[in-house]
């Protein structure tokens, strides 16, 4: 079994090497739990990644908040107190509320809006220049204050739970390009790079899988 997992090791090494050279980037590979157990670790992980990057380039190819269905829940239940048809069920449901909860999970929410933000005006917005879709503004340069309304644009619409229903619904390149009006790079059209991926991800998931891992963290010195 040492051996297996020697030559897993090197050979998931060696396609992670394939992928960053072709990205011109650092590879990070995170499976596990969205829990503040883990964000010590995952910070560790990030810096030590940083610490020893090879590349001069300072791209980020990815917040979720599970509480956005409580918050449309209860908002729901005050609109119906205020136009006085709360029945009393509903009216006991909300009572019983956690005050201090329901402003955690509004905190989060706007958080997750805020940084959400600010990486799109400062990184993707980074070499926006020139508008170039709308047909009264095409040619000319973007304000800073056109990014920003943008990315609060864009961050409306990934936060509108009716429009997802799911935190686990995937959002796909078609979506991203037509709703949310992205430019993305969709490398499923680059062959060389999907087979990149997939060749890095499947093997090192199967490994996973095949370990039971709970949580597993890799890059080209960490396994």
């Amino acid at each position: 079994m040492q051996l297996l997992d020697e030559t897993v090791q090197t050979e998931v090494t060696t396609r992670l090497a394939k992928l960053e050279a072709h990205l011109n980037g650092d590879v990070g590979f995170y499976y596990g739990p969205i829990d503040t157990g883990v964000l010590r670790t995952f910070r560790d992980f990030i810096e030590k990644l940083a610490a020893g990057t090879t590349c001069d380039c300072k791209r980020l190819i990815k917040e979720w908040v599970p509480a956005l269905g409580y918050l449309d829940k209860v908002e729901q239940l005050l609109a119906k107190a205020a136009g006085g048809q709360l029945t009393n069920a509903e009216f006991l449901i909300l009572q019983n509320q956690d005050l201090a909860l329901l402003s955690r999970y509004e905190q989060a929410r706007d958080l997750t809006v805020t940084l959400l933000k600010k990486w799109l005006v400062e990184y993707k917005f980074r070499d926006w220049t020139t508008h170039g879709s709308d047909p009264g503004k095409k040619g000319q340069p973007v304000t800073t204050e056109e990014k920003q309304a943008r990315a609060e644009e864009i961050a409306r619409i990934l936060g509108d739970n009716k429009q997802w229903h799911s935190h686990g619904r995937m959002i796909g390149p078609a979506t991203l390009s037509s709703v949310l009006r992205l430019r993305i790079n969709d490398y499923s059209g680059d062959a060389d790079l999907r087979s990149l991926i997939r060749s890095y991800d499947d093997l090192l998931t199967q490994y996973i899988v095949r370990e039971g891992f709970n949580m597993f963290l890799h890059s080209r010195d960490y396994f």
